[in-house]
């Protein structure tokens, strides 16, 4: 009975060879065969490290039909390295597809860990590191306007700092949208890591406009937004509260099933006030 393959996730270099770990050679050279996002890309960087390994191409537009004939394969006790274009497997690529289907079948899956441009951005942006959420690209602003309106919407009240990727071509759009959506937010915008004309510009929404009025955006872009103060979403949700009648807002908590000593407890907590003024409202 044949054993297992086993999946490996590898990350490659993002722009500098340089980062490629040493685990990730190793392991390219000692699989059985190397699964990758743009075989044409790719071959620069095996034949760079002298790495003789047979390729195959998984992508976006193959990665159902593909990931299957990978997970037969590995079945049969084929070792498989996913790597992609440029940075950790998973990561705005369907590697995520393969690593779900590999569970599926009961086949190992692990992680050699690497370059990623979210991350490589996050801690040189001078933005808080501690939360952090990533969004990847946007949909498209013409083909799937709802969906990119919903995240944006879903954005406005996010107080982790976000990161999007974003194309050149498209920088200044997002940049609109997102000005629009979040107000006028701290952002670093991160273009070329790791390679030679690498720069992060720390700066905000609106000076970021206004100087790509006069400067063509150029080189693949991290956009790190700062998350909305915790506090400014307090002070809104207490506005939202106080614009409702006191006793409508206890009606919506009495209705709930809390008798009325709970309810002027939770309307208190709601409006930033005590019990006794909700108390003397009531009156």
């Amino acid at each position: 009975m044949n054993k297992t393959g086993k999946l490996y996730l590898c990350a490659t270099p993002i722009g500098n060879l340089e980062d490629i770990t040493l685990r990730v050679l190793r392991t390219l050279k000692e699989v059985d065969l190397i699964a990758a996002e743009d075989t044409r890309n790719s071959i620069k960087l095996l034949n760079h490290f002298d790495i003789k390994t047979p390729m195959t191409s998984y992508h976006e537009y193959n990665k159902i039909d593909k990931g299957h004939v990978l997970v037969e394969k590995m079945l049969a006790g084929t070792d498989i390295a996913l790597i992609t274009d440029a940075g950790t497997p998973g990561i705005s690529d369907p590697g995520e597809e393969l690593a779900a289907m590999c569970y599926e079948a009961g086949i190992e899956v692990t992680s050699l860990p690497g370059p990623a441009a979210c991350i490589t951005a996050l801690t040189m942006s001078g933005l808080p590191t501690r939360r952090f959420c990533f969004e990847a690209f946007l949909p498209a602003e013409k083909s799937d306007k709802k969906e990119r309106q919903r995240i944006l919407e879903e954005l406005k009240k996010e107080t982790r700092t976000m990161i999007v990727y974003e194309a050149p071509h498209h920088l200044v759009a997002t940049l609109e949208d997102l000005y629009g959506a979040l107000g006028n937010r701290k952002i670093t915008i991160c273009r070329e890591l790791t390679k030679k004309f690498e720069s992060a510009f720390q700066t905000t929404f609106e000076e970021a406009l206004a100087h790509y009025e006069t400067e063509e955006p150029k080189g693949e872009c991290v956009i790190v937004i700062a998350g909305k103060p915790v506090e400014e979403i307090r002070e809104e949700e207490i506005r939202a509260w106080e614009e409702m009648p006191i006793e409508e807002h206890m009606e919506h908590y009495l209705s709930q099933g809390m008798n009325k000593k709970e309810a002027m407890k939770a309307v208190a907590k709601d409006r930033g006030i005590s019990k006794r003024d909700v108390y003397q409202q009531l009156l």
